[in-house]
């Protein structure tokens, strides 16, 4: 292979990933003056943002000016169970306000208030109505806005073109080695710097509401490069995916549903959600488990009704109903809104909704009720990342979004994924500004570096047989049902960590048919092996914390332990190829953010606790 006849591209910034985070990310970067690449192995405009649906979290309190930046950080630490990077929780409160207001200068269409500010509602684990939203279409208005800014900022667009691996020059990024999916063939990006917005690996798993584009590509391309991987075992499992019919088996269902008045019954008819509150949620708002159940039953439009409790907490209740006999006929429980609202109101704040399952799966709901239960929908996990730039221990890559491991804790509140987006996609861009302006020159990868990558991903169209991807990722996919789901225990984890291992080995024989260009099967073989690889790092991290804590569930380790809060469980890439796992200890919160945390609400609604934080 003589890699100078490969064709080579030249950016500052080269950023994976053409999500929110990634757009933001390009958009900063652009803005800073770097020259900008932006990767996106589908087309643009199809990035996986456009599936998030109820809103993004800010405090800024248009509709109720009790709100505040203090509170949303208290519920985002509360949500994640303290085990959220502190300084990156508060630089996500404080921030988001601004970055929504400056999509609306950008083109954004918010649902208005009558006051014509931009409208928010209520969400799981928020203790105010915060999500700004575009009926059930934000992910969509989001990618809009962001799209269009950043195409007219001249920012490259490479779209259908798919990284393999990073390049580095010794210890920092050199570049990106990818192939053009369309014509199969190879494309080397030199930059100085990269910022991974890739998303997570929710393909993994059969049951998803991650679209076809979440194989973990940038989470194993990190760990290769020899970045490290954070909170893996935090896999959250969303509450409300369709289970029934199969043709929208995984596909969400908003919690906007719950948030504008859909209730959760299971097949006796019960509102079942008032047996699962938990005691720390009734000491927030009661006395007892008992005074709060009455109080939520009794309270037209309650700040928080149980079936908007935090994302683990009505997965597992959902759970539980299922196996105690009490599921519906295909193994859910049912979601009505059509009882509680009006068909005119469900059609206007619920458009995707009505229309989406009308037309896929003839399901009218505002006349009958939908078939949910929790499918595998996002990464709290990922690469670990320095606070304030959201830079890895790789000099030269950084990671935001989803594929960035520390805002969301042990459990993500939802709407703060697209807030994170914005807010941390602009620290990513800031981050890798600050790193290109000190390096003197372009980082230079050498030939035999790229020459091995290539071969590698060819070898598998070079074989005369092997394993078939498509059932290999059937197979990868059963393992991680089976031992690596909802609820986990020690002898499923150590039985899927075998497994997972016999797949790799197979993995090592992948053939494809035919040759690199329009070929489906190809693409399989080389996404399966970052599927492999990211799967095996679950596994082993969800192994190592023995305890149950937000989205991690161990039937072994009932109940969260207090030596739980005092690391974070790092996997890395051993010298030697194997996978090593470190409980790391957690720093000690700063002082000022650790008595917001655990301040009354009348203390920050009134001002009186966390005005200089991080001032």
């Amino acid at each position: 292979m003589n890699v100078s006849e490969i064709q080579t591209i030249e950016h500052d910034v080269v950023v994976i990933g053409a999500g929110g985070a990634g757009l933001r990310a390009a958009i900063e970067c652009s803005a800073q003056g770097l020259d900008t690449g932006l990767l996106s192995k589908s087309l643009l405009g199809k990035a996986h943002t456009v599936m998030a649906e109820g809103g993004m979290a800010a405090a800024l309190g248009n509709v109720d000016s009790r709100d505040n930046w203090q509170i949303h950080f208290r519920d985002t630490m509360r949500g994640g169970k303290f085990l959220n990077d502190w300084r990156l929780a508060e630089i996500h409160a404080r921030e988001a306000p601004e970055r929504v207001n400056e999509l609306e200068e950008w083109g954004a269409v918010f649902d208005r208030t009558k006051d014509g500010l931009i409208s928010q509602r209520n969400f799981g684990g928020h203790r105010y109505p915060r999500l700004a939203h575009v009926g059930d279409r934000t992910g969509l208005e989001l990618i809009r806005t962001l799209q269009d800014h950043g195409v007219h900022q001249g920012i490259a667009m490479h779209m259908e073109c798919a990284a393999l691996a990073l390049l580095k020059d010794g210890e920092r990024i050199a570049g990106v080695a990818a192939y053009w999916r369309e014509t199969g063939r190879f494309v080397i990006f030199r930059t100085k710097a990269v910022i991974l917005a890739t998303g997570g690996a929710g393909k993994a798993w059969r049951v998803t509401s991650n679209s076809w584009e979440y194989t973990g590509d940038g989470l194993a391309m990190a760990y290769d490069a020899g970045a490290e991987l954070m909170d893996l075992e935090f896999t959250q499992f969303h509450p409300t995916g369709m289970v029934w019919p199969l043709s929208v088996r995984g596909i969400l269902v908003t919690e906007g549903v719950r948030g504008d008045g859909g209730i959760l019954k299971n097949s006796e008819g019960d509102r079942f959600m008032f047996d699962y509150i938990p005691e720390r949620f009734a000491a927030e708002t009661a006395d007892s488990v008992e005074e709060a159940t009455k109080w939520l039953d009794a309270v037209e439009g309650a700040r928080r009704p149980p079936e908007l409790l935090t994302r683990d907490v009505v997965a597992r209740a959902i759970t539980a109903e299922v196996k105690a006999g009490r599921g519906s006929p295909h193994g859910g429980v049912f979601l009505d809104i059509a009882s509680q609202r009006p068909a005119d109101f469900i059609k206007r704040k619920l458009p995707s909704m009505y229309h989406q399952f009308q037309e896929l799966a003839e399901v009218d709901i505002t006349a009958e009720s939908m078939e949910v239960g929790p499918t595998l929908h996002y990464f709290m996990g990922g690469v670990r990342v320095e606070s304030e730039s959201q830079q890895s221990r790789v000099p030269g890559l950084f990671a935001c979004g989803e594929c960035a491991a520390g805002l969301h804790g042990a459990n993500r509140l939802g709407g703060n994924s697209l807030s994170d987006l914005i807010v941390l996609g602009t620290r990513a861009g800031l981050g890798a500004k600050e790193y290109v302006d000190r390096l003197s020159a372009m980082p230079t990868p050498d030939d035999a570096q790229i020459e091995s990558i290539y071969r590698d991903a060819t070898d598998i169209l070079n074989r005369d047989s092997g394993a078939n991807p498509y059932l290999l990722h059937e197979k990868l996919q059963d393992v991680m049902g089976d031992s690596v789901g909802i609820v986990r225990h020690a002898d499923d984890l150590q039985r899927g960590i075998e497994e997972l291992g016999k797949l790799q080995r197979e993995s090592e024989t992948l053939h494809a048919v035919g040759t690199s260009q329009f070929n489906p099967g190809w693409n399989q073989a080389i996404a399966l092996r970052s599927l492999l690889t990211v799967s095996e790092a679950v596994a082993r991290s969800a192994l190592a914390r023995e305890e149950s804590r937000g989205a991690h569930t161990r039937l072994d380790f009932e109940g969260e332990r207090d030596e739980g809060l005092s690391y974070n469980v790092v996997i890395r890439r051993a010298t030697d190829g194997r996978m090593e796992v470190e409980k790391l200890a957690r720093p000690e919160p700063p002082a000022e953010l650790a008595e917001i945390a655990h301040a009354s609400i009348e203390d920050l609604e009134a001002g009186r606790v966390g005005t200089q934080a991080g001032s």
